[in-house]
């Protein structure tokens, strides 16, 4: 049985998630993407690790992060190297395994507590960032811009492109040209309503806290 640091690593996986995604904000400079990369990755090994994960995704995650850090190097060196962008991609499929992997840890659970919710809401912006960083790889892979007249998104926009997609809030203001960006997106709204209308909502369901029991009669 995992220790209990382990099991109640959830407030550290989210609030790595978080930090995340505000370095995501802020990486304009080659330097701050290198950093985002290995950040990224890090959150994702430290996801599967408090989850349990099986250890062939422990060591993909292992292998990514290695690549990240030679890509990290790389992006310092070389502009626009093809290799940010497949790692990018490796680390966006690694993002959007984990919860699948978090969510099976959390149905181990004997009952639900803070740590579960803290899972599941790990979980659940883990599936955005994941579609967030994959329409930055998609826009930096494919030949034409990835929301046609308004060109690429930088990767602000395509995290906020991504979490407005996946709670189908859809705005509009931006709209992918073509495929596999149109795909995707119908994947990650789907995705987002399927995990909120069973993983979340039962996490929620089963949610007793001592305050909220009622009185034995």
């Amino acid at each position: 049985m995992r220790s209990d640091r382990l099991r109640g690593g959830y407030g550290l996986v989210l609030g790595m998630i978080i930090g995340t995604y505000v370095l995501a904000l802020l990486a304009e400079s080659r330097s701050m993407v290198a950093l985002l990369l290995f950040v990224q990755t890090l959150t994702v090994w430290q996801a599967l690790r408090v989850s349990g994960a099986r250890i062939g995704m422990r060591l993909a995650a292992a292998g990514v992060f290695a690549l990240a850090l030679v890509a990290a190097g790389v992006n310092l060196l070389v502009q626009d190297s093809p290799l940010v962008g497949y790692t990018f991609l490796a680390a966006s499929a690694l993002y959007l395994l984990a919860p699948f992997s978090i969510v099976r840890d959390l149905g181990r659970h004997g009952g639900v507590d803070v740590q579960t919710m803290l899972g599941a809401l790990a979980a659940y912006l883990l599936i955005g960032m994941a579609f967030g960083f994959g329409y930055e790889c998609v826009a930096a892979l494919q030949p034409g811009p990835l929301f046609g007249e308004d060109g690429d998104p930088r990767l602000s926009q395509a995290l906020f492109f991504s979490f407005v997609t996946m709670t189908t809030t859809g705005y509009g203001d931006m709209v992918p040209a073509t495929n596999p960006a149109q795909s995707l997106a119908v994947l990650e709204a789907l995705i987002g309503q399927l995990f909120l209308v069973t993983a979340v909502a039962k996490v929620v369901e089963n949610w007793r806290p001592r305050a909220w029991k009622e009185t034995p009669r």
